[in-house]
């Protein structure tokens, strides 16, 4: 029974079960849902598990103001072609794109392993951050190429990229609503990329990102070394601040011998 349903480790009948004491039994399912929808639950994808994974956070600085006067069509036409460019950069880079907002993305890498392998260790991130930085070298140079397309001439000023990258421990599972549902990550790792790559316009680059992301990479230095206040952290967060993905990061082939930048003590950010 549990082959067929496709059950995760771990998970056993109630009529397996040998109780010596007292037990409390919490439903985890609605019972009145119709079994089409118990489906949903067969995998540790959709019931949620911890695991390790890179998570990056992109935003086009000033959209709204450079878009403001133009037709709806354009600004449509505009975000697909931009959505498209940075899609296929983060498949490139074996990512995959967990959801787009307004002018963002949201991307992980590591999370199809940790969905495959459950005994995979939170810990073991390597991969995951290559991945992550290979993908941020790559969609600046796809942004480059969009502007170099007549984006920029047609704006009058080329489109701009912040992108923040960090690693750790992450939920993962189904979360949402009816056609809104769908496989995702929440936890303090996701809310920190966001809060790296908000901080991009305030330190005037285009990439920020952890040093857990760096070392787990074996990416040694790049850029200029920070120390930001995130909220929601106790303790103040170590980044590199790059002005240009495309050139510092130094990642083609996540072979190569990493780009090593100037380090530089700065005060606290807010």
């Amino acid at each position: 029974m549990l082959r067929r349903v496709g059950a995760v480790p771990g998970v056993r009948l109630a009529c397996q079960l040998r109780p010596l004491g007292p037990v409390s039994v919490a439903p985890l399912l609605d019972a009145a849902l119709p079994p089409r929808d118990l489906l949903r639950f067969r995998s540790s994808q959709t019931l949620g598990a911890e695991r390790g994974v890179a998570v990056l956070f992109a935003d086009l600085r000033d959209f709204t103001r450079l878009t403001e006067h133009r037709l709806p069509f354009d600004v449509v036409y505009l975000l697909n072609r931009y959505f498209r460019a940075m899609g296929e950069a983060v498949e490139a880079a074996g990512g995959h794109v967990d959801k787009f907002i307004g002018d963002g993305v949201m991307a992980l890498f590591g999370a199809e392993d940790a969905r495959r392998d459950t005994n995979r260790p939170a810990e073991d991130l390597h991969a995951a951050c290559r991945q992550a930085l290979d993908a941020a070298r790559r969609m600046s140079l796809a942004l480059e190429a969009l502007n170099r397309s007549g984006v920029a001439a047609e704006l009058g000023e080329p489109l701009r990229l912040g992108i923040g990258l960090h690693a750790g421990p992450a939920i993962l599972g189904e979360m949402g609503h009816g056609r809104a549902s769908g496989a995702t990550a929440i936890g303090d790792t996701v809310n920190t990329a966001s809060r790296l790559e908000a901080a991009c316009k305030a330190l005037g680059c285009e990439l920020v990102v952890s040093e857990a992301v760096l070392a787990a990479a074996g990416a040694g230095e790049l850029g200029e070394a920070h120390e930001l206040a995130v909220r929601g952290r106790s303790a103040p967060l170590r980044v590199r601040a790059v002005a240009r993905a495309a050139v510092q990061t130094g990642l083609a082939g996540l072979g190569g011998r990493p780009t090593a930048g100037v380090q530089q003590r700065v005060t606290p950010a807010e």
